[in-house]
């Protein structure tokens, strides 16, 4: 693990260093992408960091609640951001709705605007996994696997490089699959049935998930549930577009 680039006298927390240059670069992605789609990269960016913003409102706010007595108690170690202190899927939640609510007012086409948000969101899934490698964070499970790395006193699976595996791996599925446009969402709901079905199987090898229903942890239910919701989505969409390619024109 390498959580500070010292340069100097300057030292830099490289985990969020990396946070940054990732959702630069697929910010930059996106804005690109919009070309494909025929959309405007002024408002796409716009939106982006929207979203950035409420998400990181909510998945504080989120966490806040999980633990509310002790920020009644200390209301301000809510300005204090954490990336430990935040709860994930709260604040995608608060971002995604912040971004359709924008999108919605700019008159936005939403399918098209979540598939050019696709391989950007692929390659910064890509910085997260180095964020993780880099902090020792998302460890994994004690094994006695020969490729194990000793982390926090344990022979662990290198969890952190299994997930960095995985997030290239779907950049390479998104890259040439998105050219084909199948259909208006295609491209997004994939993206996220890929990241669903990953973090299914990367969530056997943590070390540091909340574990429900015996051995089944938490993440797994939530990443089982997108997973169902996004195939879902892909059948009906598929549906629909062959349904509009069959009516005769008007």
């Amino acid at each position: 693990m390498y959580p500070i680039l010292q340069i100097g006298p300057l030292a830099i927390q490289l985990p969020g260093l990396l946070l940054l240059v990732g959702f630069w670069i697929g910010t930059h992605i996106a804005e690109r992408e919009t070309a494909r789609y025929k959309l405007d990269p002024g408002l796409i960016s716009n939106m982006i960091f929207i979203a950035l913003a409420a998400g990181i409102v909510g998945a504080r706010l989120g966490y806040a609640l999980k633990y509310i007595d002790l920020y009644l108690s200390e209301p301000l170690n809510l300005l204090a951001l954490n990336p430990n202190t935040l709860s994930i899927m709260e604040g995608i939640v608060v971002g995604l709705i912040a971004a359709m609510i924008y999108a919605q007012r700019k008159g936005l086409s939403l399918l098209p605007t979540l598939d050019t948000l696709a391989l950007g969101a692929a390659v910064f899934a890509i910085f997260v996994a180095l964020a993780h490698l880099s902090s020792g964070d998302a460890f994994g499970a004690a094994t006695t696997v020969p490729w194990a790395i000793e982390l926090w006193g344990a022979d662990r699976h290198p969890s952190q490089i299994y997930e960095l595996l995985f997030a290239v791996g779907v950049t390479l599925v998104i890259l040439p699959v998105r050219k084909t446009r199948a259909f208006s969402g295609f491209i997004f709901t994939l993206f996220v049935a890929l990241a669903a079905i990953s973090r299914l199987f990367l969530e056997c090898f943590r070390g540091d998930s909340s574990i429900v229903f015996g051995s089944i942890r938490s993440a797994q239910l939530i990443s089982f549930a997108v997973m169902i919701f996004a195939l879902i989505a892909l059948h009906l969409l598929s549906r629909n577009n062959v349904e509009m390619k069959a009516q005769p024109p008007a």
